[in-house]
């Protein structure tokens, strides 16, 4: 990613960060690291310590849980991952590999943090994600 601009372009887009205004999209950006990854490499593994918060600005990855590696989920634009073990600092519950050229923007634990606490948006939106994610966790339990 060349330009700070297509940073922010990207995040506008993505809906953990569309609610943000202008100014947030520039603090989110200014620490944000845009990272290329070619395919097949290992963002974490399941049961690493969480230190850093995901977002797909391109490409796919999978994640990955149990010893076989089974696929659970594939992640592309607008995605984000890595925030459950930031948030209650556990091990990282599965792995995520690179399908093909991925490129992410990644945010470190203590600035995610600091984020979650000043930008009442993003913290509004992850909660709703998050409740989301619950909601349909437990309506596969009832099937």
């Amino acid at each position: 990613m060349a330009r700070r601009q297509d940073l922010i372009d990207h995040l506008k887009n993505v809906p953990l960060f569309s609610r943000c205004t202008g100014r947030e999209l520039r603090i989110v950006a200014r620490h944000a690291e845009p990272v290329r990854l070619p395919a097949g490499s290992v963002l974490f593994s399941e049961g690493d310590q969480g230190d850093a918060f995901f977002v797909v600005l391109g490409g796919s990855a999978d994640v990955r849980k149990g010893k076989g590696g089974r696929r659970v989920n594939t992640l592309g634009p607008g995605d984000w991952f890595g925030e459950l073990a930031l948030l209650d600092a556990a091990p990282r519950s599965a792995s995520v590999v690179a399908v093909d050229q991925l490129e992410v923007a990644v945010l470190g634990a203590r600035i995610f943090r600091t984020l979650l606490r000043e930008l009442p948006s993003i913290s509004e939106r992850l909660l709703a994600a998050l409740a989301g994610e619950l909601r349909d966790a437990r309506r596969y339990q009832d099937v």
